[in-house]
Order: structure tokens, then C-alpha cells, then sequence
């Protein structure tokens, strides 16, 4: 089969892989401890109102208060079929963040300032369209976007949007008719891809059950308290289904029958002509082993990968941006330089597009290919990394090659990354990716010795070090040591101890 979307599912952790061609292209994975919060809706309390920044801080019960910039206040009302600036298709079907509110002042940022929208201990209510990253809060916005198989509903938007992935104009204007006549009155609904052959009827029943789910939305809001959450999305299995599974995936294949029920009850309610291609595995063999993807995964967090022809490139992700170097490694060509050169970063260029799309790296992104002479090959690339990014969902803005000869690109981000939810900084260099040298510690003991030698009566002493700087003060610095001791007048006695960090030691000195 040439795509297949894949679910492994237990009580501890759940996650899926969507397979093109043999190959994993995205994986997903959600945990109810670190369950992610994009999508949910809470009913929160302004806390701080920041002219200077044009944004505020709101109290929507979590750890940390979320991020309200004032482009997510503002209400655009927009006309009829004008285009918005955010593509659903591109985050997914969930919130999309774009600048609507509830109840806001009619203006944009430049017009309006996050003053005159918002005071101290104003009760509203938000949306979370960014999860909370590293130390920032969650990302919030008063546009409420609700996603369902066919159509996004958006309550405070007046607009009818079509998703830029139906490229047929015939069928574009069918379906935007079709929303005109049924839609209320000054509320907004985008057409997703999977609702290219929807019929009206398909589409009727979505919106309907969208209106119906505002309605149960704005009544719980009403009552609840500050803060406090008001809507929970779907979880991982049901919103993976929603907004992947359609006419392009060939197999759904889940290894819960638990699960698989769920999401046969699903699909019966809102992709009935999907119903077949659903399956449940039951082998011994773990389902993602059984396909490959547990290498995948552990693949996927490696700093460096290979290319097919030698090269390989580099990836490095910080809070601020990701890197990516492009070398040629083990790849010397055939003809010239340049063309080994370029057939290296036309490589990279697809890597680096997968890589991106599978680790669901965001942000500002700087990619360091080779240097090129001609300026043909240049433009190339950056075609062919425009090209290669086309079926990744997340929206990408990506710049010429600059005077340095890289290439800066933007890529939409939601969410943590894969490194991110997956790993936790090294207990022994917190992060840093360094830690000092045998060597280093093993001179630094011996300065420390040489400085106190004089202060301490007794003629011993004595040093715990990690058995691998053990290793080095006995056998290639043990003349540097006794040297040392010649020096003091006193006896170094080296105690190796695997319980201590390799930068750790304990010195002690004899005081008879």
C-alpha cells in the first residue's frame, strides 16, 4: 500500500505514524501526563495588559498565564469570499489563530491598541492555538476555530474560506455556494481538502453538529467559573482520524481493539465510505516493529544523518532556532567540484524537508549548504526546497540564498518538537552538550592539591575521582603526579569511584 496510518495505543501512551511509500513521514504521540492543550477552549481572566508589547497575560488555570497578542484580539470582519491569510489545512483542522474576537473592538493592530480591547481582571474567552514551549506560555486567541471532518466553523469570523489544496475552480465555487445557502448569518466556515467531494449533505450534517457544538459551548461558558477549561478537544486518536485519515490513506491499522471501536464508531458517523479501510491488528509482533517504525523514531533523534550518495547533514536545535549543516562527508563525485557539490545539496534538499516534517522542527530555521559558484544552481535549490515542502502540512516561508550562502526559512510551529517531547536535557552537562575532559579535571585536582599543600600538616592525601580520570592520573599523568607529590612532600593516593560525576572529586587530606 502507498500510505498507511498507523495507531499504537495503550493506557500509558498513545501514538501514530502515517507510513508514504515505506517511508515515516509524521509521527504523533500524546501521553495523559503531557497531554497536549491546542484546541481547548477556557473561560480566563486578564492579569497584565502590556502597552509596550501590545499584548497581554491571561489566567486560564494553568501553570503558567498565556500569551495574548493583540492581532488575536481584534476582529477583522472580512467579506464574503475573501481569502484569509491562515490556511487550516496548514495547522491540521485545529485553532488556527487567526485575528477575530469575540465581542472585540472592529479594527486592526495598527488601528487599535491592546488597551483600548482589554483591561486588568476582564473575564474572556480563549483559545489555545500554541501549547505551551519550554518557558513561554501557551499562545492564545479570541478567534474560536472548530474543526469537524468536512468544514471548520468560525462563530466570530463573517467569511467563507476554501482550502488552497482544492485546486479546482468549478468545484471551489460549487462548494462555496453550497456554504453561502446554509450558513447563519455572519459566521464563518472554511472547506477542508477532505471536503472536496463532500456532498451537501455531508456538509450540511457537519455544520449542523459545529453550530450545535457552539451553542453547548457558550452555555457552559456562561456558568463556569474563572478560570476554568469550557471545551476539551479530541484526543489523539479521534483528532488524528479527523484531520489525516481520507481518501489518500489506504490503511488505518490500530492495535487496540478498545480503540478500534472508537474509531470505527467515528468514521461510521462522519467518513462512512472509509469504514473498509479500517483495520485491527492482532499479531504477536508489535505493530510498529511489525512496520519499521520504532527504527524510524530512534533515527529521527540522531543529530546527524546520512545521504544516500556519502554526504550527510547536521541538525542542531536550540530554543531561539534549528541549524542545519549540509557536508559532503564520504561523497567525492565524478566530474567537477561544483557538480558534487550540487548534487549534494539537492539531496540535503529533500532530506532536510523530511527531517523537518517528521521532527516537527519550528520556528526560525538556518540551513548552511555547500557553497555554489553559479548562481543557476542557487536558484535551484531554493526551488527545489519550495518544491519539497509542498506536502507539509505546517506553513513554510522560505528566503534566497544570502551573502553567506544560507538559506533562512520559517516553518510553523504548534507544538514541541519531536527531541523535545521524547528527551530531557543530559543530568550530567544540563543541556549543554559538553562536559569537561578527563584531562581537564585531573589537572584541576592537581592545582588544587599544589595550592593547599602548604596549609596541611599532615604528609597524606587522598583523592576520590570517577574511575575514567582515575584512569588517566595513574597511568598517563602519574609522572605529572609524582612529580607533584616530590614537590609537596606528600603521598597522592588515587581512589577510583564509578558513583561520582566524571567533573565531581573529593579530596582529603591527612591531618596527623
Amino acid at each position: 500500500m502507498a500510505t498507511d496510518l498507523i495507531i499504537n495505543a495503550t493506557s500509558f501512551e498513545i501514538r501514530t505514524a502515517l507510513i508514504e511509500y515505506g517511508n515515516l513521514v509524521e509521527f504523533h504521540i500524546e501521553r495523559p501526563a503531557e497531554k497536549g492543550l491546542v484546541s481547548n477552549i477556557y473561560k480566563g481572566v486578564v492579569k497584565r495588559v502590556l502597552p509596550g508589547m501590545q499584548a497581554a497575560f491571561v489566567d486560564i488555570g494553568l501553570e503558567r498565564t498565556g500569551f495574548l497578542y493583540v492581532d488575536d484580539v481584534t476582529v477583522r470582519r472580512n467579506g464574503g469570499d475573501r481569502e484569509l491569510p491562515c490556511d487550516q489545512e496548514e495547522n491540521e483542522g485545529r485553532c488556527c489563530g487567526d485575528s477575530v474576537a469575540q465581542g472585540a473592538i472592529p479594527g486592526s493592530s495598527s488601528e487599535v491598541s491592546i488597551g483600548d480591547l482589554l483591561k486588568e481582571g476582564q473575564e474572556i474567552l480563549v483559545q489555545i492555538c500554541k501549547d505551551p514551549i519550554g518557558t513561554k506560555g501557551a499562545r492564545l486567541t479570541c478567534n474560536i476555530t472548530l474543526p469537524c471532518r468536512n468544514v471548520v466553523f468560525m462563530p466570530m469570523t463573517d467569511h467563507i474560506g476554501i482550502s488552497r489544496k482544492i485546486e479546482n475552480e468549478e468545484t471551489r465555487q460549487g462548494l462555496k455556494k453550497i456554504i453561502e445557502d446554509l450558513r447563519p448569518a455572519g459566521t464563518g466556515f472554511i472547506v477542508r481538502t477532505a471536503g472536496e467531494n463532500a456532498s451537501q449533505h455531508d456538509l450540511e450534517a457537519d455544520m449542523e453538529f459545529l453550530l450545535h457544538l457552539w451553542d453547548e459551548i457558550r452555555d457552559i461558558a456562561v456558568q463556569a467559573k474563572v478560570p476554568s477549561l469550557v471545551y476539551e478537544d479530541l484526543d489523539i486518536t479521534l483528532r488524528t482520524v479527523r484531520d489525516i485519515f481520507s481518501a489518500d490513506v489506504d490503511r488505518l491499522i490500530v492495535d487496540d481493539r478498545r480503540v478500534y471501536e472508537r474509531i470505527l464508531k467515528f468514521v461510521e458517523t462522519f467518513a462512512p465510505h472509509l469504514r473498509a479501510r479500517v483495520g485491527l491488528y492482532d499479531e504477536k509482533t508489535p505493530v510498529f516493529d511489525a512496520y519499521g517504525i520504532e527504527m524510524d523514531i530512534n533515527r529521527a533523534l540522531d543529530k546527524k544523518i546520512w545521504l544516500r550518495c556519502g554526504g550527510y547533514i547536521i541538525i542542531e536545535t536550540t530554543e531561539a532556532l534549528s541549524v542545519v549543516d549540509v557536508n559532503t562527508g564520504r561523497f567525492v563525485g565524478k566530474n567537477d567540484l561544483e557538480d558534487t557539490i550540487f548534487k549534494t545539496n539537492m539531496e540535503a534538499v529533500r532530506e532536510i524537508a523530511y527531517q523537518l516534517r517528521l521532527r516537527n522542527i519550528g520556528g526560525i530555521i538556518i540551513i548552511d549548504f555547500i557553497d555554489m559558484e553559479e548562481e543557476s544552481h542557487r536558484d535551484e535549490l531554493v526551488r527545489a526546497l519550495k518544491e519539497a515542502v509542498k506536502k507539509d502540512k505546517s506553513r513554510s516561508n522560505i528566503l534566497k540564498v544570502s551573502e553567506f550562502g544560507l538559506v533562512q526559512m520559517t516553518r510553523k510551529r504548534s507544538s514541541e518538537n519531536l527531541a523535545s517531547i521524547l528527551c530531557e536535557p543530559c543530568h550530567y552537562c544540563h543541556g549543554d552538550g559538553i562536559i569537561k575532559s578527563r584531562r581537564t579535571v585531573c589537572y584541576e585536582i592537581l592545582r588544587k592539591i599544589m595550592v593547599k599543600a602548604g596549609k596541611m600538616s599532615g604528609n597524606n592525601v587522598t583523592v576520590s575521582v570517577n574511575p575514567q580520570v582515575a584512569a588517566i592520573m595513574l597511568r598517563e599523568e602519574s609522572s605529572t603526579v609524582h612529580e607533584l607529590e616530590d614537590g609537596i612532600d606528600k603521598r597522592i593516593t588515587v581512589v577510583p569511584n564509578s558513583d561520582l560525576h566524571i567533573e565531581k572529586y573529593e579530596i582529603v587530606w591527612d591531618q596527623k
